[in-house]
């Protein structure tokens, strides 16, 4: 006795479609991500230190900004406010030398604005090497 089977053999496949959505989905989370990435980074030309004499013998023009913000050129204290005053005091401290290096010390608690300010006098005079005197971080062991 011999049972024929009607039943036509079940053949399997396998569906490819939802296989290549999760492989396109994944291929768009990287491309975004690697892009982002890129432009979310600074592009900063670190300066370079030299024994260069030239830079040795010019001393720095001192700009310096209390906690209050009172501006003060060298040892002087800026007499009046704003730019404009800032601004007459450099140069006449600086006179006609605008390339030679200013540091600029700001006490901890010096309103930004300030900084800010005495940074706008000095490009608006042409001075192009501008650097920010800061002190060494004692560490987390003080607080």
């Amino acid at each position: 006795m011999h049972i024929a089977s009607d039943r036509k053999r079940d053949e399997f496949e396998i569906s490819v479609v939802p296989l290549i959505d999760v492989l396109l989905t994944l291929l768009m989370f990287f491309v975004l991500t690697t892009t982002f990435v890129r432009h979310s980074r600074m592009q900063v030309t670190l300066p370079k230190a030299s024994a260069d004499t030239a830079t040795a013998q010019l001393h720095p023009l001192v700009v310096v900004i209390d906690r209050e913000g009172h501006f003060y050129v060298g040892s002087n204290q800026v007499l009046g406010s704003g730019v404009d005053a800032l601004k007459r005091a450099i140069g006449s401290v600086a006179g006609s030398e605008r390339d030679q290096p200013v540091t600029l010390r700001a006490d901890a608690m010096t309103p930004h604005q300030a900084v800010v300010t005495a940074m706008d006098a000095l490009g608006q005079l042409g001075f192009t090497r501008l650097s920010i005197a800061t002190t060494p971080d004692q560490g987390s062991d003080s607080q």
